[in-house]
């Protein structure tokens, strides 16, 4: 998704611009829904519509309330939005309408794997697995957490496991999910609950390793009812309607984004815990300042000091949200009984406090 949204935002320019791409770049929409999902921020969605996609997503559902409670604590939050806080909406939607819409520019998709480069004095020289080889002024990095480009360059990166998998699956309720996003914070995970439609819903149970492994032995019947339980059968009984997935969760902050001729955006450039789903919204940030950048620039394509000021741009925000979330994910796995009274009493604070929830809102949008 940001790899093209990035040749969006540049499709306009006089530039010869080619995707490396081994999968489908052009998922076909099912009628269930996918269960890989996003939590788009009303910045996000200003920015696909300036690349000219958002009304091209054919499902996407509003949420205006999120709802947060913990399960050692009588702490609450609840954020609520007169319009909308954003939407859950499945990436291949996004994915799909994006293709669509680079399919009417001259952008040129290659099926192939990266295989190796070879930096020149104009930019690098791209060798692919099928054996073509490419010249480009600016190699952009957005293949994702285990990035090859960003490996083939030699930049390195810091590493945080928190021996956490995130299980994913979609699920039918009994009692309508209200048109917010639900999280729960349990002792040793964390659930959240992102509406898909009245009663239709995407999961990410954040689990530490040893748990998450005995959910996923779990029969889809037993799964249901784990989860249904886990959130206090708040919304009766769950079925499940989707095969559940799991991912170790691992974050990443690479120690350069930009090189001479190169740069990196999205999860090859910082990959973060999804405790707040934020993980696309920083990759499109990503996008928009990069390409303002390189259109604002008189320089040559591929200037290092142009791309120095996308990085310092992004840096700080990427580096502070993946920081808040490591935080947020060491607070919640605390359950002293000092710890639980003050954490329940933190966001009960900040629950009554309307500046400070207002604050965390614009964080979260993207927004000072």
């Amino acid at each position: 998704m940001v790899g093209q949204a990035f040749a969006l935002s540049m499709a306009k320019q006089d530039l010869r611009i080619a995707i490396i791409e081994p999968n489908n770049p052009n998922p076909k929409i099912a009628k269930d829904f996918h269960s890989r999902v996003s939590a788009i921020t009303k910045t996000s969605v200003q920015f696909l519509q300036n690349i000219g996609i958002w009304d091209e997503i054919l499902r996407k559902h509003t949420f205006n309330k999120t709802k947060v409670w913990d399960e050692n604590s009588h702490g609450h939050l609840d954020f609520s939005s007169v319009d909308e806080l954003g939407y859950i909406i499945e990436n291949d939607c996004i994915q799909s309408a994006m293709y669509a819409k680079l399919s009417k520019t001259k952008v040129e998709f290659i099926g192939a794997k990266l295989e190796s480069i070879n930096k020149t004095d104009q930019g690098f020289e791209v060798f692919l697995d099928d054996g073509k080889q490419l010249k480009c002024a600016l190699l952009i990095g957005a293949d994702g957490a285990r990035s090859r480009t960003r490996e083939l360059v030699g930049i390195e990166f810091s590493e945080t496991n928190y021996q956490q998998q995130a299980i994913i699956c979609n699920i039918r309720a009994n009692k309508s999910f209200e048109n917010t996003t639900w999280q729960r914070f349990l002792s040793n995970s964390i659930i959240a609950l992102l509406p898909l439609g009245k009663f239709d819903a995407s999961i990410v149970w954040s689990a530490e390793n040893q748990l998450a492994d005995e959910l996923m032995s779990l029969t889809p019947k037993q799964f249901s009812s784990r989860l249904a339980a886990a959130v206090e059968y708040r919304f009766g009984e769950f079925e499940v309607l989707s095969k559940t997935q799991a991912f170790p969760l691992i974050e990443r902050s690479a120690k350069q984004y930009v090189k001479q001729n190169m740069a990196l955006i999205g999860d090859a450039a910082h990959n973060i815990h999804p405790l707040a789903g934020q993980g696309v919204n920083l990759g499109f940030a990503d996008v928009a300042e990069l390409s303002k950048q390189l259109n604002l620039s008189k320089q040559h394509l591929g200037d290092y000091l142009v791309l120095r000021k996308y990085a310092r741009a992004r840096r700080a925000d990427n580096e502070m949200m993946a920081k808040t979330m490591t935080g947020l994910n060491w607070i919640y796995k605390e359950n002293s009984e000092p710890m639980r009274w003050l954490r329940g009493f933190g966001m009960n604070i900040i629950n009554q406090s309307s500046g400070l929830k207002a604050f965390l809102q614009n964080r979260v949008n993207g927004k000072l």
